[in-house]
């Protein structure tokens, strides 16, 4: 399990950089009515595939780790414990969403008219990105913190 937890702090920064560049090609092309380029496309694409990467590592990290079994057999504790609620419930929850956010954003992208693409980029991938960054377990925030990097 350690090498998948690696894995997974790493592949967080795939899911970040694409996401940041996203929503970039999104703001630069609302604010430069550019027409949506295959690059905008890409850098959607991209971000959808870390993040489907990471869901199913994350997924492999929640059932084998037993942060599931915590939860089933114990709940109430689990509720009680900030970092136990934490890494069972809040950061799975969110990460969810955002991926579903991602996906969602991701179709809307391709069915909107050619003038809203960037928009629909803009604000889908925007808001995934901003609750991915919050649930990040980061290293100033103290009861649940992670290193930036785990190595090998």
């Amino acid at each position: 399990m350690e090498t998948v937890k690696i894995i997974h702090s790493l592949l967080r920064w795939g899911v970040l950089i694409f996401g940041l560049l996203a929503v970039i090609q999104g703001l630069t092309g609302v604010i430069s009515k550019r027409n949506f380029s295959s690059t905008d496309n890409k850098m959607g694409l991209f971000f959808m595939i870390f993040c489907d990467i990471q869901l199913l590592i994350g997924l492999v990290l929640y059932f084998g780790n037993s942060w599931f079994a915590q939860l089933r057999d114990s709940g109430g504790a689990v509720m009680k414990n900030a970092t136990l609620r934490f890494f069972t419930v809040e950061h799975t929850l969110m990460m969810i969403i955002a991926w579903i956010l991602v996906h969602v954003g991701r179709t809307a992208v391709k069915r909107a008219a050619l003038n809203k693409k960037h928009s629909k980029m803009l604000i889908f991938y925007g808001i995934a990105l901003l609750i991915i960054i919050a649930s990040i377990p980061w290293p100033f925030r103290e009861a649940i913190a992670r290193p930036l990097y785990r190595g090998f």
